[in-house]
């Protein structure tokens, strides 16, 4: 019998041995990675357990802070609208006390003027001219250095 073993038999027996072998790595390998796979699903488990109620706990607290933004929100619109509250009153009693105060810078400008006008030259009408303009002058004056701080 041993005659008739042969080079194809050999080549036979050695590919039975190579797919035997390839069998048991490949079920080895099944094997370790069904463990793994066991591991993944259990690390998996316990994260959605613990990871859940925190999940949870964070979407009452951004709602909580959702709840206060909006207050500070409204406190912030209160806040503006008191400063255009504010802002408008002292726009009104400005332009109520700018024009007297214009007028009054104007007409003491234009007193001195035409006095200085009045000893300089002795003549009553040119003195009064020189003060109205000189009146005029400073009130522009003034209005314009008041625009120019707004």
């Amino acid at each position: 019998m041993i005659a008739a073993f042969g080079w194809s038999d050999l080549a036979y027996l050695a590919l039975a041995v190579f797919l035997l072998l390839t069998g048991l790595a490949l079920a080895y390998g099944a094997l370790r990675l069904g463990g793994t796979l066991g591991r993944a699903s259990s690390l998996l488990e316990g994260t959605e357990k613990e990871l859940l109620p925190v999940i949870s706990k964070l979407g009452g607290t951004v709602d909580r802070v959702n709840g206060q933004l909006d207050k500070v929100d409204q406190i912030t619109n209160s806040a503006v609208a008191a400063v255009t509250s504010v802002d408008t009153a002292v726009r009104s009693v400005t332009g109520l006390v700018t024009r007297p105060i214009e007028r009054l810078a104007g007409l003491t400008a234009g007193a001195r003027h035409a006095a200085s006008s009045l000893r300089a030259r002795g003549d009553w009408r040119e003195a009064v001219r020189t003060g109205k303009e000189e009146a005029e002058r400073r009130e522009q004056d003034l209005a314009d250095d008041l625009e120019g701080e707004e």
